[in-house]
């Protein structure tokens, strides 16, 4: 083997190992590592990297039972070298942050300026930019060879002077100005002598390789910019929603848009500018897309609306292009979209989401308690709740027990496992209004009979709608999660129906949420975010606080380059006496 051919093998193998695509031939770059946070699940996690749920089952067998928060996965990186170039303008590579590292070295790795990597993880900021976290890199923006280009240089040229000539003369010359002359050669200003060897500048173009743009990046200057407030004298808000279709929706539509009303109304009150713009999209397809085509929609800072996946999708899209901030109201399902779209603001909690959060909520309530699940046998089993909740006691080493319902000896068979030396919870694995029916009796005489017991009843957001169990809820100093609840004995909730039934002659339909405080919570957050933050308020939401009549907001971005769902989760508690206690 001679010298070239080692010193070209040598290359190559720098070339391996230095850029990012090709090094995806290592087994560390075929995978990169996400962090469980909570509520995530496998499904939601494969969504938000655009891979199958086999792939990170294939890497990690044991996700196939659970996943908890915290968990380190294995996730496939995108074989880039096997897409096509049209699928490259939509792909990205992800990495996952490293102890100590700084975007302007993740920029250098991949040589793309830290610019196109903030411009592609619009949440990325200090608080997000840490170990553990990931980042995604536009494949399309990587470059991985320097770039030549042609441009005008100066060179020294050396020139000794000759009898008689002049400054002027070599000036007219070489095409230079004095000023030139003189800077290169300052000895001239004593004058000129045959014999004196001088610079002369002259201009000339030639090739030049320039490499990628590695320049100090101010992520902080990024982020001023980002959150800068930028106050708007008015509100322009568009709702889109199917207001005359066929079914039993277009009610609860009409309801919510009545609520919205009455908060623009509100926000008019004090001072607040609001122009509304209002479009009834039907249930085609067809016709979202010819709403979207209004130029004047452009112009809005907020846009609301959508109750399918494909309405969400295109209004998501048009949103997302135009730089335009979207509420979706009621969904909960749009999981992928929320996931890759900056712009949505998904208000409706997804149930993964909710779970998890009530979990651990219950766990910080009922640490001390004994606590005892109840298989009822009843339709509507919180299957995944229940597995969240068992998961996240045996994580916490809190010990729990479990009891089947038998009907004849049921009270006989709780009563032997109830203590007295710390409270009891009773937690049914079922939401079910049977299932209340069959302990509601048993569950009363017990702590009746024996108040020592300090019976408690732990269950679900449906029981709300249970009314017949109000006061069977206040003896058992019932708990409930839920993301939606109103006191209706409240002065506010109170307040809200009265001017309700004073502007539309009608009540609010008995439903659970109820559209029109639904629209009226939304439109509050959402017009006071604009007013005190504008357009961009994304970057300060978290400061807004609204004390809210049904419906509390808690959003966060699901990760660096997605949109925010709502985390908000109440605790509501039914005390034994007869009041209610609604806890964020």
């Amino acid at each position: 083997m001679n010298g070239l051919t080692t010193c070209l093998i040598v290359f190559s193998l720098c070339l391996m190992t230095q850029h990012p695509l090709l090094s995806q031939t290592r087994s560390d770059d075929k995978v990169f590592y996400h962090t469980v946070e909570r509520g995530q699940t496998v499904y939601s996690i494969a969504l938000m990297y655009d891979v199958s749920e086999e792939d990170v089952y294939r890497l990690n067998p044991s996700s196939r039972q659970y996943v908890k928060a915290g968990e380190k996965l294995k996730i496939p990186q995108k074989e880039v070298a096997a897409l096509s170039e049209e699928r490259k303008d939509e792909t990205y590579v992800y990495h996952t942050i490293q102890p100590g590292e700084t975007l302007y070295g993740v920029s250098k790795r991949y040589k793309i300026p830290a610019e196109e990597i903030s411009d592609a993880n619009p949440g990325l900021t200090f608080q997000s930019f840490v170990a553990g976290r990931i980042i995604r890199i536009p494949v399309v923006k990587i470059q991985s060879e320097p770039t030549t280009v042609t441009q005008t240089v100066i060179k020294k040229v050396e020139y000794t002077i000759r009898k008689k000539e002049t400054l002027y003369g070599i000036c007219k010359q070489f095409n230079i100005t004095s000023d030139q002359l003189l800077r290169y050669n300052p000895e001239l200003k004593s004058g000129l002598k045959a014999g004196m060897l001088i610079v002369i500048p002259v201009e000339t173009e030639e090739s030049v390789t320039i490499a990628p743009e590695q320049n100090e990046f101010d992520l902080n200057a990024v982020m001023a910019a980002r959150n800068e407030i930028r106050k708007t004298n008015v509100a322009a808000i568009a709702i889109l929603l199917p207001f005359q279709v066929n079914n039993s929706q277009s009610g609860r539509f009409l309801e919510y848009y009545e609520g919205f009303l009455l908060a623009v109304d509100s926000m008019r009150s004090s001072g607040m500018s609001v122009e509304l713009s209002v479009h009834d999209i039907g249930d085609t397809n067809q016709q979202l897309r010819t709403t979207l085509e209004n130029e004047a929609l452009k112009r809005s800072n907020l846009l609301i609306g959508g109750v399918t996946n494909e309405q969400i999708e295109l209004i998501g899209a048009f949103a997302l292009k135009n730089n335009i901030k979207y509420v979706v109201p009621s969904y909960s399902k749009c999981d992928r979209l929320t996931s890759s779209n900056a712009s949505i603001f998904q208000v409706n909690t997804p149930y993964q989401y909710l779970f998890s959060y009530a979990t651990a909520r219950a766990c910080m309530l009922f640490s001390d308690y004994n606590i005892i699940l109840l298989n009822t046998n009843d339709k509507d089993e919180k299957t995944l709740f229940v597995n969240t909740f068992k998961a996240d006691m045996r994580e916490r080493k809190i010990a729990f027990r479990e009891l089947s319902f038998h009907a004849a000896s049921f009270p006989d068979d709780l009563a032997a496992l109830l203590v007295t030396t710390k409270p009891n919870v009773i937690v049914p694995v079922s939401s079910s209004i049977e299932a209340l029916r069959k302990i509601r009796t048993p569950l009363r005489r017990l702590a009746d009979s024996n108040p020592a017991y300090r019976l408690t009843l732990f269950g679900y957001p449906e029981w709300q709608m249970y009314t017949d169990f109000l006061e069977d809820f206040f003896v058992l100093n019932t708990h409930i999660y839920t993301s939606f609840y109103t006191n209706n004995l409240s002065k506010e909730a109170q307040g809200f129906n009265a001017k309700y039934n004073y502007w539309y002659k009608k009540n609010m339909a008995p439903t659970y949420p109820k559209y029109a405080m639904l629209g009226f919570d939304t439109g509050m957050f959402f017009i006071s975010a604009i007013n005190k933050y504008g357009a961009n308020f994304e970057g300060n939401i978290q400061h807004l606080n609204y004390s809210s009549i049904q419906t509390g907001f808690r959003f966060e971005r699901v990760n660096n380059w997605g949109g925010f769902i709502n985390t908000n989760l109440y605790i509501v508690r039914f005390n034994r006496d007869y009041t209610i206690t609604r806890m964020e």
